[in-house]
């Protein structure tokens, strides 16, 4: 690229504005001294990420000018150069800057006077020129040389990596991660960038091997290759591993049609070899693992067959198990129907059980009626008070997957409930509680098992202490986990663990016309009525050009009449396109929380933050009990806070969770979310597209998993065929997992 083609400016920086430490984006104020057109003023504001510029160093800048609603115009840097100082004073107050550790202002004077303007060129060829200096000893010099290597070293990086079409914030990243390394460790084997660098891909990291002149068919990349698929796989399409075949077939789309002449059999089985050899991969028969998922899958199969292996520590005969759910039945002025009665004697004779069934089939009330009878059998007390303030852990302890149907289990239970990972004491890089700290308590129950990964099931089961019973709640015709394996799905096939499936929709579910559509679609059937209106449904058929109007008109609708943001929640198949859940969350920001003169707000990437704005977790916080999937408001932003200071504090429930800048990209939108990231949650009302170009996506398992989200209303808008298309494609492929057959074979 022609750099003198384009827009620059070169001064000297006389004043940082902003600086955040983390990812090297700055504002600063710059005293131009020569630039590619004329200026109305020498004193100019640059902003992007750089390597932190000291007051007088001397950049040249290339990149645009923009003009920024609140702070005027800008010039916004794409890449950068530093010049080294050539004055006297400019390489003196260099010297001094606290990059070189022991030289203040009167050692950099002497310095300067010593060796002239030529100093740091000097230096950097022989460090002993410096020792002629008094008060300069050779391991300072050397030390001083050193200092300036580097620093020139990451200059150089950075200039380098723009090069290969980077930008100035991956390239900042990148610098930051191997530090005066860079150059070293791109041109020797750049795939490194794949698994080093969040945001580099393997096209990128090829283009740039490419461009460093590493062959095509050399083993570097035909290994980074299949690290790639057997991430993507494991995380895209929910892969435990891949056969030999898989594994190859992958590689082959991801290189193109060249990659079979480049990489025979052989090669390919000795490239795989190698990387058994340094266990970044597991063979096992035709099966190749990543170590973590190998090991979860192994450590949950042997943690299962335990828990099936032990009989439950006290086991009451089944007439005193019907004379206690009399008594429950009595005092709740109930009657449960007898699968009700064979799940709770089931689960409270096995040390392991699985609950399953659709909605209105009374899941919920089956967990309550288990915990009333686990504590009079065992005659210990559930009320939470009873608790309070002593070292007597609760009894039993309830969990689910997301802070939502979290919530919602300590709601209909009345007893605490917290998501998984605060369960396991999650500390943002690894887990308090496991195989040699395991949690308390006597009775595990665990809801909305399907969105359970391998990863976390493993974690779950491994500190799972000996004596516990574990009761597994779910529905098996929602939405697989996002994360790899499908473990409700494949435990559900083990014949030795005891399940019991609740089918029957009870009375008051029998009134919903949501349930009744619900179990129409799990059987693959859609209704004749599912264009007519009703009570708690309606179907707006549209096209896809107005179905955008349709969701934003729906949804001012329902706020207008008095609902709140949490119960009116937008469900789309997809985050990108014209009616994707971006797109949509753009739109309704803007008709409920448009842009005005007295509105704080705060921009991150494409997206814009204003008080007021319902928003999503999309991690679990590292520092605070949010996790991923929580929805809070945005009660306060900061807009001039500093580069360590929160800028923006989100309201979740009673509790504010402050962020930094570069903490934004932990939260996104959440007028409209994903079905995926809706699972484990109900809403007042749903409102949920269905539209062709959503096809690649549609399917029935998914269309099931968002009309469910819906407690009391249902709205579905878009085109009917497309709905009648989705509910015809089933769950997809299985995906590859043994957990099943590793729970039922003699090891």
């Amino acid at each position: 690229m022609d750099l003198f083609a384009e827009s620059y400016v070169k001064g000297s920086i006389v004043q940082e504005i902003f600086y955040n430490e983390e990812n090297g984006y700055g504002v600063y104020l710059m005293r131009v001294t020569e630039a590619s057109e004329e200026l109305e003023t020498k004193e100019i504001t640059v902003v992007g990420h750089l390597l932190r510029p000291h007051e007088d160093e001397v950049y040249t800048c290339y990149g645009q000018w923009r003009e920024h609603p609140k702070f005027g115009r800008q010039y916004h840097v794409n890449r950068a150069k530093k010049e080294l100082p050539r004055s006297k004073d400019a390489i003196i107050k260099y010297l001094s800057s606290g990059l070189f550790e022991g030289v203040g202002k009167k050692t950099a004077e002497k310095i300067v006077e010593h060796l002239g303007t030529d100093a740091l060129e000097k230096i950097a060829a022989n460090p002993d020129v410096l020792t002629d200096i008094k008060g300069v000893t050779p391991a300072r010099a050397q030390t001083i040389a050193d200092s300036l290597h580097e620093h020139q070293a990451l200059e150089q990086a950075m200039v380098f990596l723009y090069q290969f079409g980077m930008g100035p914030a991956l390239a900042l990243k990148i610098v930051q991660t191997y530090k005066h390394h860079t150059i070293t460790i791109i041109k020797e084997n750049p795939y490194r960038l794949i698994d080093d660098i969040d945001g580099v891909g393997f096209r990128r990291a090829d283009e740039i091997a490419k461009q460093q002149g590493l062959a095509e068919d050399s083993p570097e990349r035909f290994q980074a290759a299949v690290m790639f698929v057997m991430k993507e796989s494991a995380l895209s399409d929910g892969h435990v591993y891949l056969t030999w075949e898989e594994l190859n077939e992958k590689v082959d789309d991801l290189l193109g049609s060249e990659a079979v002449a480049l990489f025979t059999d052989e090669v390919r089985e000795q490239c795989l070899t190698g990387m058994v050899d340094e266990e970044r991969l597991i063979l096992e028969d035709d099966r190749y693992y990543l170590p973590s998922l190998y090991y979860a899958e192994y450590g949950l199969a042997m943690r299962v067959k335990d828990l099936l292996a032990h009989q439950v520590d006290t086991a009451f005969p089944v007439s005193e198990l019907y004379r206690v759910i009399g008594e429950v039945e009595e005092e709740w002025q109930i009657a449960y129907a007898e699968r009700q009665r064979e799940a709770m004697i089931t689960a409270l004779s096995s040390s392991l059980m699985i609950l399953t069934g659709g909605p209105g089939t009374g899941k919920t009330t089956v967990i309550r009626g288990i915990c009333q009878m686990f504590a009079r059998l065992h005659e210990i007390s559930i009320d939470p008070d009873d608790y309070e303030g002593t070292d007597k852990p609760f009894p039993i302890r309830l969990a689910a997957p997301t802070g939502r149907a979290a919530k919602r289990m300590a709601e209909t239970t009345g007893l605490p409930a917290m998501t998984i990972h605060r369960l396991l004491g999650w500390k943002g890089d690894f887990f308090e509680h496991h195989a040699d700290h395991p949690i308390e308590g006597s009775l595990l129950i665990i809801d909305e098992v399907s969105m359970l990964d391998i990863w976390l099931a493993n974690q779950l089961f491994r500190a799972v202490p000996k004596g516990m019973q574990v009761i597994l709640v779910g529905d098996q015709d929602q939405l697989p986990s996002v994360g790899p394996g499908q473990v409700l799905h494949h435990l559900l096939q083990v014949k030795e663990i005891p399940r019991v499936e609740l089918t029957e929709i009870f009375r008051q579910a029998e009134d919903s016309s949501i349930i009744r559509l619900a179990h129409s679609l799990k059987n693959g059937e859609v209704p004749d009525d599912l264009l007519e209106r009703h009570p708690d449904r309606r179907f707006f058929s549209c096209k896809r050009d107005q179905a955008l109007s349709v969701i934003v008109q729906t949804v001012e609708s329902a706020v207008q009449k008095g609902y709140a943001l949490f119960d009116v929640q937008v469900l789309a198949p997809i985050y990108k396109g014209p009616v994707g859940v971006e797109r949509i969350n753009q739109e309704i920001q803007q008709a409920l929380n448009p842009k005005t003169p007295d509105k704080k707000e705060i921009s991150w990437g494409e997206s814009v933050f204003r008080l007021g704005d319902k928003v999503l977790q999309l991690v679990n916080h590292s520092e605070h009990p949010i996790y991923n999937g929580d929805m809070g408001i945005i009660c306060a932003i900061d807009e001039q806070a500093g580069a360590d200071q929160p800028v923006l504090w989100v309201q979740y429930d009673r509790l504010e969770v402050p962020y930094k800048r570069n903490q934004l990209n932990q939260i996104s939108l959440a007028y409209a979310c994903s079905v995926h990231k809706a699972q484990g949650s109900e809403f007042s009302i749903v409102i949920f597209p269905v539209l062709h170009a959503y096809r690649r996506m549609l399917k029935r398992n998914l269309i099931y998993t968002a009309i469910t989200r819906s407690k009391s209303y249902l709205i579905m808008c878009g085109e009917k065929e497309a709905f009648v298309e989705g509910i015809k494609q089933q769950r997809g492929e299985e995906r590859n997992s043994r957990l099943k057959d590793l729970i039922e074979e003699d090891w």
